[in-house]
């Protein structure tokens, strides 16, 4: 009922950016959290930051002040330009999302497929 596709992952040499995309289609009536998780090899998925459907925001405390989350609520797209890449930050970034569909009456958790990003030199 709920798609996210995300785009924008690759590989970037320490200091680099990239910009992450999501964009979420389907029966959607509305989107509440949008945000970003990120799970590296042999650890545990964590959150990289969230933005409520009025526009704040949460980060953890390591991609503070190099990465900044926004959203188009028009268009259902969250993003997540990523500055000063460390190699400390390559994993498998998946896109996250709180959505109330058509034939929901509750908002329900959906997930990307993911999408790469590695750090090196």
């Amino acid at each position: 009922q709920v798609q996210l596709v995300e785009s924008g992952g690759g590989l970037v040499q320490p200091g680099g950016s990239l910009r992450l995309s999501c964009a979420a289609s389907g029966s959607i009536v509305s989107i509440n959290v949008m945000g970003w998780y990120r799970q590296a090899p042999g650890k545990e998925r964590e959150l990289v930051a969230i933005i409520s459907s009025g526009g704040n925001t949460n980060y953890v405390d390591s991609v503070k002040g190099r990465f900044t989350i926004s959203r188009d609520n028009a268009k259902n797209t969250v993003y997540l330009p990523m500055n000063n890449l460390k190699p400390e930050d390559t994993a498998v970034y998946y896109c996250n999302a709180l959505v109330k569909t058509y034939y929901s009456g509750s908002y329900y958790n959906y997930w990307g497929q993911g999408t790469q990003v590695t750090v090196s030199s």
